[in-house]
């Protein structure tokens, strides 16, 4: 005989599997399959796009018939197709939004009619509690039913994301595979975070893409732009050293996080030397961190919660007393060296040699192959040395040489510069693209004398007449439609590219 205490719970432990099997059925019902056909740059041969590739990822339906996922499962796409849960059909769709630096995308599909049966997930915008347990959906490669990875929140941090862009980031002791990108992390039914990478070197961890960063992106893109999140983009160290603190006259007690150095010099009121005590309201400790309930962040991530206008209010200690100050915090200042952010290489061909606006993505690329990084280094190439260089008259991007020289007369002897940096053209130092393509489109001179800033590379020189006249039988003997990016047409053509 059953016991009626025994029976109560064996009724109660139903009902709630009962209830757990209904939530996952309503979260199971609101994801996507994302299937994507890319055609990535082709960086060494800018005049190319990439083969065709077929890629996946997932997504997730909100509010608004619209689809959350990864930027890096849309990003290059000239095709993008969602699968609703148990339907063979594929919709078409279309990206709406992206944000590169933070890795996230809004999709919607033509007939957004296919998704009126879908109930749309709910957005947590609280901070997650460090060990809450979490559901991770998605298609992970190999299968092609959702799969659910059950973790644990063991680890929030404000963090790089994507490229010059910073926001909250969530560890779980559960593994992102390939698939499951742009997938949904539940915990009490809302979603607290975007599945976007995981540790390659290490079993069961992953990382998500913070809800509060999800719906800072949803608003900012509300009126059709992606900004960005506000930063303070200078260098900073801690305050930790007794004789630091002595010389700088901090108070005994006292936190703050020390500017060591000014990457935007562009009307920043923060100077060398200031101890930044304050962000708003929040008090910040000697190792630059605030307390966020039971976390421990970095000051900047209340930058964009305080941010008006464009400027965030700080306290700072300067020279033996603390004084307010307004600082600039913008979403992003320009890079020497700036990302392609899903666009397609700037290039220009003239004769036999190609030039290109080089990218953090190149940069990156050789950084990535030992051999390469050894080579640059030993040579001095600003690729290197500029990473975070930010732009300036004198120094607007670089321009290097992606591939080794056409096959042509003129050529003969040389050597090829294959990812020099151009120095200058006729002692004429080349601050863009841009500009290298206005002097070559006015210049007059009977040669083209060509130097680069890599230590040891050789000065080319060429007959001016000759090249212009060659550039278009060296152009179909390559089978190269276009002589320049369509970004130049109208440099090329007497006008200016702003």
């Amino acid at each position: 005989m059953i016991r009626p205490i025994f029976l109560a719970f064996l009724v109660a432990h139903t009902m709630l599997q009962s209830i757990r099997a209904v939530a996952n059925d309503v979260v199971n019902a609101s994801i996507v399959k994302i299937s994507v056909t890319k055609r990535s740059p082709d960086y060494y041969a800018p005049w190319n796009k990439a083969s065709p590739t077929q890629s996946g990822g997932t997504g997730f339906v909100i509010s608004g018939k619209r689809i959350v996922t990864n930027a890096h499962v849309v990003q290059h796409a000239s095709q993008v197709y969602v699968q609703p849960d148990q339907s063979d059909e594929k919709l078409e769709a279309t990206v709406e939004a992206i944000s590169y630096g933070l890795d996230l995308a809004v999709l919607r599909v033509t007939d957004p009619d296919a998704l009126n049966n879908i109930e749309p997930l709910i957005i947590d915008n609280e901070i997650t509690p460090l060990r809450s347990e979490v559901n991770v959906y998605g298609y992970p490669v190999g299968g092609s039913q959702i799969a659910i990875t059950k973790g644990v929140v063991s680890r929030i941090e404000y963090t790089a994301i994507g490229v010059n862009q910073f926001g909250l980031r969530a560890q779980i002791d559960a593994a992102i595979n390939p698939g499951n990108s742009g997938g949904p992390a539940i915990s009490n039914g809302k979603v607290v975070g975007v599945a976007f990478s995981g540790l390659t070197n290490a079993n069961s961890i992953g990382y998500l893409i913070h809800s509060i960063e999800l719906s800072g992106f949803l608003r900012d893109i509300q009126d059709g732009t992606c900004d960005g999140n506000s930063y303070i983009w200078e260098y900073f160290q801690p305050t930790e050293n007794l004789a630091l603190r002595s010389r700088l006259r901090l108070p005994k007690g006292s936190g703050g996080f020390m500017v060591s150095g000014i990457r935007d010099p562009t009307g920043n009121s923060l100077k060398v030397d200031d101890v930044i005590t304050k962000i708003g309201p929040h008090a910040i400790d000697s190792q630059g961190n605030v307390k966020v309930g039971e976390l421990t962040l970095s000051f900047l991530f209340y930058c964009p919660l305080v941010e008006k206008d464009g400027k965030v209010p700080l306290t700072i200690w300067r020279q033996g007393r603390e004084i307010e100050i307004n600082c600039l915090a913008p979403k992003e200042i320009p890079s020497v060296l700036p990302s392609i952010r899903g666009k397609y290489p700037s290039y220009f061909i003239f004769g036999p040699i190609t030039f290109e606006a080089a990218t953090l993505e190149i940069a990156y690329s050789f950084l990535a192959s030992n051999e390469w990084a050894l080579q640059l280094g030993a040579r001095n190439s600003p690729l290197l040395s500029n990473l975070s260089t930010p732009a300036s008259e004198n120094l607007q991007e670089l321009v290097l040489i992606p591939a080794a020289l056409f096959s042509h007369r003129s050529t003969k002897g040389y050597r090829p510069p294959v990812y020099c940096i151009v120095k200058s053209i006729n002692q004429v130092n080349i601050r863009s693209l841009n500009q290298l393509v206005e002097f070559i489109r006015d210049c007059q001179d009977e040669y083209l004398e060509i130097e680069f800033a890599d230590l040891g590379s050789e000065k080319l020189v060429f007959n001016r007449k000759e090249m212009a006249s060659e550039t278009e039988s060296i152009l179909a003997e390559n089978n190269i439609r276009k002589q320049f990016s369509d970004d130049l047409i109208e440099v090329w053509n007497g006008g200016k590219r702003r």
